[in-house]
Order: structure tokens, then C-alpha cells, then sequence
């Protein structure tokens, strides 16, 4: 898991969550639909399962059967929102609140 600011979009981490991971596929939704990403997918040698954002011009085919697996990581932190410390960030520092974060998922990853 990786914090960052919250008007931040999530399209530049993508690089980051990549780096040290060989993965067979990689699910995301639209807002990671972009060339950087997709390339960086490819040379890891995965498959990109990140449906096409609207306004491609050329629409790309994915696994829509194995897209619907993003379900699971989807209800992971729904139920992780169900914390109000965690949906409503009560921690003050970054490094407190990636720690809870980590405590519940931890907690929710049991249960």
C-alpha cells in the first residue's frame, strides 16, 4: 500500500505498485488506462486487465472473466472503510495512519 495526498490521482503510483513484482496479470480499473502503464505491464511480461477508457481511440480487448476478479480487492476495502478511523482519517501523520491501515487489513485479511 502505498499514501499519498488525496487530491493525488492514483494513475501516478501505477509505476510504483509495479516496481519488484513479476505478476501473470495485473487488474485494474479505467483510471489506470494509460500508455505508461500499459507499457510498463508489458515489459514485466503480464497481462493488462484494464478495461479501455471511453475516449481511446483504438478500444483494447481484455479479459472481461478475469476483470470481474477485481471484485475481491473492490469489497477488501469496503470492508476496510467500514473503520471510521480509517474512512474519515482521524490520524494526524501520514506514518500513524498507514499504520492503522495496515492493523485493520491485517484484521480484515483474517476474519
Amino acid at each position: 500500500m502505498l499514501l499519498t495526498p488525496g487530491q493525488r490521482s492514483d494513475l501516478t503510483q501505477g509505476a510504483a505498485l509495479l516496481a519488484g513484482y513479476a505478476p501473470g496479470a495485473v487488474l485494474a480499473d479505467r483510471g489506470y488506462d494509460a500508455d505508461d502503464i500499459l507499457r510498463r505491464i508489458r515489459e514485466a511480461g503480464a497481462e493488462a486487465v484494464i478495461p479501455p477508457k471511453s475516449s481511446r481511440i483504438e478500444a483494447r480487448t481484455y479479459d472481461v472473466a478475469l476483470y470481474r476478479e477485481r471484485n475481491e480487492v473492490e469489497r477488501f476495502f469496503g470492508r476496510l472503510k467500514l473503520n471510521r478511523r480509517i474512512a474519515t482519517r482521524y490520524e494526524k501523520t501520514a506514518r500513524n495512519y498507514l499504520s492503522f491501515v495496515f492493523w485493520a487489513s491485517s484484521l480484515v485479511l483474517l476474519l
